[in-house]
């Protein structure tokens, strides 16, 4: 695997901006760590973290988090829950069980510091985490950009600017 550059995010990201250096390390690291190791694992993994994080430019959900109050599917069976566990990291990981899962997984305490997912480095590794128990490697290894993202988002919510994203990482990781 070759790490990718500061100007390959950028050309693939172009909102990332200043961001994007801040980011660069930790997303070689998670990319590493979870197997997002070919250039379409990577295309792939780039262009659903550059739709989900506004090109890196958010690591929370910029909705309140109320839409998941009471949502058993989520492991929100508190009141509070749905705020707390909002959307989180560069893929946005929700609700109180994949929280609890993530947590388990990265060695950090989510349930009691749910903040922690964003800071650069664990919203990256969030990310990879996400990316790997779903089995998404197989898919981008398969090019189904349309399944990848219905893992995800649950639907193909911003599907045309995740192809978009993806085409342009297809020619710059080559």
């Amino acid at each position: 695997m070759s790490a990718i550059t500061l100007e390959q995010l950028l050309s693939i990201m172009p909102l990332a901006r200043l961001r994007a250096a801040a980011f660069l390390a930790p997303l070689n690291a998670a990319m590493v760590e979870f197997g997002i190791t070919t250039p379409a694992r990577q295309a792939s993994f780039l262009s659903q973290v550059g739709h989900e994080s506004g090109q890196l430019r958010y690591v929370r959900e910029l909705a309140s988090g109320q839409a998941y109050e009471g949502r058993a599917d989520l492991g929100n069976t508190q009141r509070g829950d749905g705020v707390r566990f909002r959307g989180r990291g560069l893929l946005q990981v929700t609700g109180r069980a994949n929280y609890a899962a993530c947590g388990k997984a990265l060695g950090l305490d989510l349930l009691a510091q749910p903040e922690l997912l964003e800071q650069t480095v664990n919203a990256c590794r969030s990310a990879g985490w996400f990316w790997q128990t779903r089995g998404l490697n197989a898919l981008a290894d398969a090019g189904d950009q349309e399944r990848v993202t219905r893992r995800i988002n649950g639907g193909v919510n911003g599907l045309a600017e995740r192809l978009a994203l993806y085409r342009e990482a297809r020619k710059v990781l080559v």
